[in-house]
């Protein structure tokens, strides 16, 4: 991830399904899982910007905050440790210091160098605050901040670069949405002809707020159908779905993001709910990494796992 590797361009692999066939829809994924083993999908695409800005200014840590299981984390981490720089994570549920070294996200986020800080679910709610910003600067001196999620205007301008002239060609875009960046990047680079499609993996809409706050154009719209349960919550439903699709499309999805949008995109072509010949792109935005933590909790649950 060093900056002579910031251009990338991944492909879009066509996804043969009988639905697909039976209902005359096109469909195809952008492997953007593939950019980086660790800063993969939207993680790399929200890093770029803020990468360089940070360089730039000659800033030597990176401070940002997420859950045991963070995708963002382990990103930042490792683009920190890729580019000189040291890392911070600040880092929801105090519990967690007692048993991190059980978590495969955080102990991977270690290796890479990342200083581990675990707060109280109620301090981490004032993250924002400007008494607990006050804290860690005096905890680890000067740093720059980057947001949960990674979603800044940085951010939505490295998404921004997601679709490329090629991939006008689709009708539809369909985006995962966790704190909004990316869909936002993405629907600021469609065409007019084209519309986007997001698929929360959070209850709540909430999202259409801060997904507007960085947006500049209007033909969107969430389908809010397909969580199952919130962020973070499965179902052997789902959990089934993830490894037939693997088996036969070879295409790996995440529990948390990829796998739900997924599930419902393929539902609203069951349901008729795209046009016949429409030709959708759907945004592979990683979060393979996450899979061993999750497996673990699943485990434990007795529900199915995830084949890796």
């Amino acid at each position: 991830m060093a900056l002579k590797t910031w251009q990338v361009h991944t492909e879009n692999q066509k996804v043969n399904l009988p639905i697909l066939a039976e209902k005359k829809v096109s469909l195809f994924i952008k492997r953007e899982d593939k950019i980086h083993p660790l800063i993969s999908g939207n993680k790399y695409r929200k890093l770029k910007y803020n990468i360089k800005k940070a360089k730039i200014a000659q800033y030597k840590t990176l401070l940002t905050f997420g859950g045991a299981f963070s995708n963002h984390v382990v990103a930042t981490a490792c683009a920190a440790h890729e580019n000189g720089l040291q890392s911070v994570g600040i880092i929801r549920g105090d519990e967690l210091a007692f048993k991190w070294k059980d978590n495969p996200t955080l102990v991977m986020a270690a290796a890479l160098g990342m200083q581990l800080k675990f707060v109280t679910r109620s301090d981490y709610r004032n993250k924002h605050s400007v008494k607990f910003l006050e804290q860690l600067n005096a905890e680890f001196g000067h740093f720059y901040l980057l947001p949960e999620g990674g979603t800044n205007e940085l951010a939505v301008k490295g998404c921004e670069e997601i679709l490329t002239e090629e991939d006008n060609r689709f009708n539809v875009v369909c985006s995962s949405v966790g704190t909004g960046g990316t869909i936002a990047g993405i629907i600021n680079s469609v065409s007019s002809e084209q519309r986007v499609i997001g698929f929360p993996a959070l209850k709540g809409d909430f999202l259409i707020e801060d997904i507007c706050k960085f947006a500049t154009k209007e033909q969107w719209n969430l389908q809010m159908d397909y969580h199952f349960g919130g962020y973070g919550k499965v179902s052997a439903q789902l959990i089934n779905f993830i490894n037939d699709f693997k088996n036969e499309t070879q295409i790996p999805l995440d529990p948390i993001y990829t796998g739900k949008m997924m599930f419902g995109i393929l539902d609203m072509v069951k349901n008729d709910e795209f046009e016949q010949d429409a030709k959708i792109l759907a945004i592979h935005t990683g979060g393979l990494q996450g899979i061993v933590g999750m497996n673990k909790i699943l485990k434990k649950k007795n529900l199915p796992l995830i084949d890796l």
